[in-house]
């Protein structure tokens, strides 16, 4: 049976709608604040007129992936009118768990000075592991959507080799593609070729990219410059699933006609639910400690 644990899910996006809804099916009390158009929410989760009064009520705030983007307002695409940062810090109860992703370090001040636990549920390896698994699928459906060729025979090849590159590896060979992966680190490089995968280093970056029907970036560094880009087939597709600030000279790639997609919080657009459930699963980790 579910315990005392009362629930604020303030703001965000699909994810955060059906994150809602999955709580209040294991039996919580929830509340939702800020999906006032455009995003259904079940009849079984509380529907408050402010942010303030949900989060009083509740022992666990829970704030969207990424918490904010201008710093002053929750992330809250669906709501009608901004929220305030400052409402969830001043109203959270002393002890409540307030908990979103790529949490600043003004939060951790806030929490001291108000009385809450802060907690950033996008730094446990359970759900970044796990959001790697929608970020593949949507980055290879990007790719299927917008190359004339399959992935099947495709030459493709991967820039990094950390929990996204994992799973596009992985997925893209499964669908029959020719997978290069790019890796700094030699142990990387040796997975690479243990996994059937044809492993390079960095610096060979540049050779490894003509025929290339599609090329993924997940290293949040600029990898592709002139020198990468410039190498690249008219036509093949350049999809950067790195944080800002990305891993492409976007200049470069407009100067010299490359394809560029660059597609951010893909689990969100394409995996909702399974997102949902991601973060529903990670935070109750979190609370049972």
């Amino acid at each position: 049976m579910p315990d005392k644990t009362t629930f604020a899910v303030i703001g965000g996006d699909l994810r955060q709608a059906h994150l809602a809804g999955l709580l209040s099916k294991d039996g919580y009390n929830v509340a939702a604040v800020g999906f006032d158009r455009d995003a259904e929410i079940p009849d079984t989760v509380e529907r408050p007129t402010s942010a303030p009064e949900a989060v009083r009520k509740a022992t666990c705030i829970v704030l969207p992936l990424p918490y904010t983007l201008d710093g002053a307002t929750v992330s809250a695409p669906f709501a009608r009118t901004p929220i305030p940062l400052e409402d969830i810090w001043a109203n959270a109860g002393k002890g409540a768990l307030v908990t979103g992703g790529m949490l600043a370090q003004s939060v951790l001040s806030k929490a001291e000075l108000y009385g809450f636990r802060a907690v950033d549920y996008y730094k446990r390896e359970e759900l970044t592991v796990l959001n790697a698994i929608p970020t593949a699928e949507g980055a290879i459906q990007i790719a299927m959507e917008e190359l004339p060729v399959t992935i099947h025979g495709s030459r493709c090849l991967v820039a990094g080799f950390g929990r996204i590159a994992k799973m596009l590896c992985r997925d893209l060979s499964a669908l029959g593609a020719d997978v290069t992966c790019c890796a700094r680190k030699y142990s990387d490089l040796s997975w690479i070729k243990a996994c059937g995968y044809r492993p390079a280093p960095f610096s060979s970056l540049p050779d490894k990219l003509p025929g290339c029907a599609a090329v993924f970036n997940t290293v949040p560094a600029l990898v592709f410059d002139d020198k990468a880009l410039s190498r690249l087939d008219r036509g093949s597709l350049l999809i950067d699933l790195a944080s800002k600030p990305g891993g492409v000279d976007f200049e470069a790639a407009g100067r010299l006609g490359v394809r560029v997609i660059w597609a951010l919080s893909l689990p969100g657009k394409v995996a909702p639910m399974t997102s949902g459930a991601i973060i529903r699963d990670t935070i109750m980790n979190i609370i049972d400690g």
